[in-house]
């Protein structure tokens, strides 16, 4: 009995040892990993996105609590004076996952003035077309925040990538997902700019 007791006293220990070594490393490393993905995920889409803009939009950027996570909102200031927001969504249902996308809204005409993919594990020549051919999401370009971003197949206005429709039906759910999440929150973005 007493064997089991101290094997059971050195579990513990053990145990609660292991987990706050985990703990300090993920705490400490947090900030660095939201770097690197601002670094290389999003502020290439941002860019790319707002090519022509009076400000800098990933220091002047901004987070919105929502019932299922925190949104980073960029807000641009275009050179014709309009102001717009881009922020990352995720669509459900890609081929190797959920697949991030950078959507960009004018706030003014509540017109996307674009949308980027900044993640995926596609496969390679197919599904990974959606971010390297700008072809495909620059469809989205120019669409008022009401359209229906849906596939063509699937009763929308957006072309699908010949071979990765499983592909592009994740991109455009993430786009849908951008057009609830703004409708939703366009108030209190424009309260967190003004």
């Amino acid at each position: 009995m007493r064997e089991m007791i101290s094997m059971i006293v050195v579990l513990t220990l053990l145990a609660s040892v292991s987990g706050g070594l985990l703990a300090a490393v993920k705490s400490g490393t947090e900030v660095r990993i939201e770097e690197q993905i601002l670094k290389f995920q999003k502020a290439p889409a941002i860019e790319s996105l707002f090519t022509d803009v009076t400000n800098d939009p990933l220091k002047e950027r901004f987070n919105i609590e929502t019932q299922e996570r925190t949104l980073q909102i960029f807000p641009a200031k275009l050179q014709d004076g309009s102001a717009a927001v881009a922020f990352e969504t995720f669509g459900k249902g890609g081929y190797g996952g959920d697949i991030g996308l950078m959507v960009a809204i004018d706030l003014d005409s509540d017109k996307l003035v674009g949308a980027r993919v900044t993640t995926h594990a596609e496969t390679p020549g197919l599904g990974s077309r959606a971010k390297d051919d700008p072809s495909f999401v620059s469809q989205f370009a120019g669409k008022p925040i009401d359209a229906d971003l849906a596939l063509k197949s699937d009763n929308g206005t957006i072309d699908a990538i010949s071979g990765a429709t499983v592909t592009s039906r994740a991109v455009t759910r993430a786009a849908i997902q951008a057009q609830e999440l703004y409708s939703k929150l366009k108030p209190e973005i424009l309260k967190q700019i003004q």
